[in-house]
């Protein structure tokens, strides 16, 4: 059998190697798509971040203590892109608490400054204490805020709703604040001021203004009762106030005496009980008016002046009255009591009483007999 030989191939290349790759085809070779390659998933970040910076800087310290902090940051709640940690919470709470005592006691340092300023009045003193009360709280804010790290931007889509919910929470609280502010710059309210107020039964007594808050003011009266009257109603109501641009307060004493007395010598001794008051001034001089002429007796008013309204007036009268008693006792000047005249009507009922009563007369008379 004869062997063919690689020459009578027609396959056969021209160095004679076996297996050649075929002639080369017109239709262009496929190109290979690369695998796509899977985007990180992005990390949820810190809500709190000026946490981190203190952490690491704590572990660059002590690695005992980062890594127990690390242990700390661990436990993490991550809700969508925030994520809040056990270590960013005592975190927040520690720096709370230290900007709040740094806000407290930048609060109390200024008080004392500005009581050893014996050049401003007791307004001028509050109206500053107020302004820098305000200057203090909003710096401790912002330094609360950069201390924390907290990115604002963050907050953007409740802050339309929280503004709102802010805004209207707040109202009656900014209102008296900035009422409070105007009371203090005009002068109209100070402490140390004495006015009118009226309680819940509408009786109206006065007290004296302790002190200017930032809600409302302080005004004690005499009975040591403390009323807390908001800053606003002191802005859009009517206030008395005693002693607004005068301390004097005239206190008014009526006094009756009988038709038969000597009005001259009446009104003499009114003036001089008066005058033997401790706390009515010489100047004005305490006067007396004829007030009316009453049923029983005729009417005077005494005039007299004060200028420690914070002191009370009742005490005031009670002094005049007592003065003017032992005046009036001493110079034979009545206080009459009050006359009526009674008239009974004619009828059988009344016939019997009268008869029983004189029936019971004749027989007391006669067992004195």
């Amino acid at each position: 059998m004869t062997v063919p030989s690689i020459l009578d191939d027609p396959a056969a290349t021209p160095s004679g190697e076996l297996g050649a790759s075929p002639a080369p085809s017109d239709t262009p070779a496929a190109t290979p798509t690369p695998d796509p390659t899977p985007e990180p998933t992005p990390l949820a970040e810190d809500v709190v971040s000026g946490a981190d910076s203190v952490r690491e800087d704590i572990s660059e310290r002590s690695q005992t203590v980062g890594d127990i902090l690390d242990r700390l940051d661990g436990l993490a709640l991550a809700v969508g892109d925030w994520r809040i940690s056990l270590f960013d919470i005592l975190f927040a709470a520690a720096a709370v608490l230290l900007v709040l005592a740094f806000a407290v006691m930048a609060t109390r340092l200024t008080r004392s400054a500005l009581k050893r300023l014996t050049g401003l009045d007791g307004t001028q003193r509050v109206l500053i204490e107020k302004i820098a009360q305000i200057v203090i709280w909003v710096v401790t804010f912002l330094i609360g805020i950069d201390l924390l790290g907290i990115d604002l931007t963050a907050l953007t889509v409740f802050s339309g709703a929280f503004g709102l919910a802010i805004g209207f929470g707040l109202q009656k609280t900014f209102g008296n604040l900035i009422s409070g502010i105007i009371l203090l710059m005009d002068k109209s309210i100070k402490p140390g001021d004495v006015i009118a107020v009226s309680d819940q039964s509408g009786q109206q007594t006065f007290g004296q203004i302790r002190k200017i808050g930032i809600r409302a003011i302080s005004v004690v009266t005499r009975d040591e009762r403390e009323y807390l009257i908001p800053n606003e109603n002191l802005m859009i109501n009517q206030v008395e106030n005693w002693s607004y641009s005068s301390r004097n307060v005239r206190v008014q004493v009526s006094v009756g005496v009988s038709y038969n007395t000597d009005m001259e010598l009446a009104e003499k001794l009114m003036q001089e009980a008066a005058a033997k008051a401790k706390r009515v001034l010489a100047t004005p001089p305490p006067t007396v008016w004829w007030n009316d002429y009453g049923d029983n007796s005729v009417n005077f008013t005494i005039h007299c002046w004060i200028n420690d309204p914070e002191e009370g007036v009742g005490n005031v009268k009670s002094a005049v009255l007592k003065n003017l008693w032992g005046l009036f006792k001493d110079n034979g000047i009545e206080i009459p009591y009050p006359q009526r005249d009674i008239n009974l009507r004619d009828n059988p009922q009344m016939q019997a009483l009268v008869a029983a009563l004189e029936g019971r007369g004749a027989a007391a008379h006669q067992e004195h007999e």
